[in-house]
């Protein structure tokens, strides 16, 4: 099963809700084509802050290892991780790239493809949006806190720290 981040786009006119079809699924693990291919994989995404700091970090470590005489085997194994990187942390970047963006971060959703994790969502997103404004609210929350089956108050802390000034 995978584990998706649904992201709303923000809306381009007053007053405009972006419809569902704009809605974007980032699947969280690791992108074979971001570790294979990372900056076609990031002018494919759009991520062009991204792609600039990646080729500006390659190019500044493969002339600094060239400055210093590595080998080619060594510099062949720092770009090699550099690409494992970009292929371990893409979703990551997405994430970021869409939030500067301005988009929200609309939950999260378990599926085995993409299709039912969709499909996950959206159930429960008409589900919610039907039932007035006010459990609306609560499908643009992150889903981290939702689910767990208790609530915590203002008072309490969550953690392993006692209350300041309770018993011990």
């Amino acid at each position: 099963m995978s584990v998706y981040t649904v992201h709303i786009p923000p809306s381009t006119r007053r007053g405009s809700a972006s419809g569902p079809e704009r809605f974007v699924f980032v699947r969280d693990g690791f992108s074979f084509w971001a570790f294979l291919l990372a900056p076609l994989w990031m002018l494919w995404h759009r991520l062009w802050l991204v792609f600039v700091g990646y080729c500006v970090l390659a190019i500044a470590l493969q002339a600094g290892l060239q400055a210093i005489g590595a080998s080619f085997a060594v510099r062949f194994t720092a770009g090699s991780l550099l690409a494992l990187l970009a292929g371990l942390e893409a979703a990551t970047l997405r994430r970021f790239t869409l939030a500067r963006r301005g988009w929200t971060n609309a939950g999260i959703v378990v599926g085995d493809d993409i299709e039912s994790a969709e499909q996950r969502f959206f159930n429960v997103w008409i589900g919610q949006n039907e039932h007035g404004p006010s459990r609306a609210s609560a499908a643009a929350m992150p889903a981290a806190g939702r689910g767990l089956g208790a609530t915590v108050s203002g008072s309490e802390i969550v953690g392993l720290f006692p209350e300041p000034g309770g018993a011990r």
